[in-house]
């Protein structure tokens, strides 16, 4: 079974929003949003090149997957602009449902992550912009 199978098995049994598959090790988070990727990513925990599963990724999470250098990608849900910004910086993506954009929780407009991060182009610069948003909103 292929890390990227093991990733989505994982995800698929059990009520993790989010899975990585690395050699042998695995990460799984029930955290929503963003967070359980800034919180990888803070971690230092090396995911270079790992496999990942997730429920919902917007272009938000899109940027935190490449900084932590997952190359390749299964999402239930996916927007367009993280779809195009993961297949451009070389990540292999499939997903069940493609999206316009990500829906906030409220159901009445973009999800507040990827609208943060619509016009920005540079991985760091969108995790500034990202950790920023979850201070506004009291996420942590």
């Amino acid at each position: 079974m292929s890390h990227l199978d093991r990733a989505k098995e994982i995800l698929k049994n059990n009520s993790y929003t989010c899975v990585v598959c690395k050699s042998d090790k695995t990460f799984t988070s029930t955290d929503r949003g963003v967070k359980p990727l800034v919180l990888w990513h803070e971690s230092g925990e090396d995911m270079k090149n790992g496999s990942a599963a997730d429920k919902v990724v917007g272009r938000g999470a899109a940027f935190l997957y490449l900084l932590l250098g997952i190359r390749e990608l299964y999402a239930h849900v996916i927007s367009k602009p993280a779809l195009e910004l993961l297949s451009k910086n070389g990540v292999d993506v499939s997903y069940g449902i493609l999206a316009d954009n990500i829906i906030n929780r409220h159901g009445n407009g973009i999800c507040p992550f990827e609208a943060a991060v619509l016009d920005i182009t540079d991985p760091r610069e969108a995790y500034i912009a990202i950790t920023q948003k979850m201070k506004e909103m009291n996420i942590r």
